[in-house]
């Protein structure tokens, strides 16, 4: 391959990257406002000021380049953001059963920014982008942080949702006890 080709390569995947980042800027404070669970709103809040830095760490990589970042709409993230926005507006899902959902949500748009910025750090080095490599290094390590600490939450929040489920469909014990005064 090319050089001129991989850096075409890198440049679109940043492009792509700056966009999926900016559409996450808008979908978190949505997903903070739907969590039920304080740990799991703090957590997107949490990560929606990380996010606004990865925006600006890309921007710094683009300044550094001398080329823009807009143009490209990340069509992944988008169709990523739209299954969050669904579960949110889902009927049957409320509490932790929603909670448990907005997770697995959350950590699909973690794997596939995991996939993105690892790529893109990989052609950063092979092109001899040092400063790039660090940033998009530094941003990496933080999408696997908030990855890891989703599977903690949903540790929880998962049994939470099941034990939630079990309540619902066991009978209330006052109707035991009437049951039991009807048959004597």
């Amino acid at each position: 391959m090319k050089e001129n080709a991989l850096r075409e390569l890198y440049v679109d995947e940043l492009r792509d990257i700056y966009s999926a980042e900016n559409q996450l800027v808008k979908a978190l404070p949505k997903m903070a406002k739907a969590a039920n669970s304080s740990e799991l709103r703090s957590g997107f809040e949490e990560h929606l000021e990380q996010t606004k830095g990865h925006v600006q760490r890309l921007e710094k990589i683009f300044a550094e380049m001398s080329e823009k970042p807009a143009g490209k709409k990340c069509k992944g993230m988008e169709g990523l953001i739209e299954e969050g926005k669904e579960m949110i507006e889902e009927d049957d899902l409320e509490g932790e059963a929603l909670d448990a959902g907005l997770i697995s949500a959350a950590q699909r748009v973690e794997h596939y920014e995991i996939a993105a910025y690892g790529c893109v750090r990989t052609y950063a080095n092979i092109l001899g982008e040092e400063k790039a490599v660090e940033l998009l290094e530094e941003t990496l390590q933080e999408e696997k942080e908030t990855d890891s600490k989703l599977t903690d939450l949903a540790e929880n929040i998962n049994l939470e949702a099941a034990s939630e489920g079990e309540q619902e469909l066991a009978p209330k014990p006052q109707r035991k006890a009437k049951a039991k005064a009807a048959r004597a």
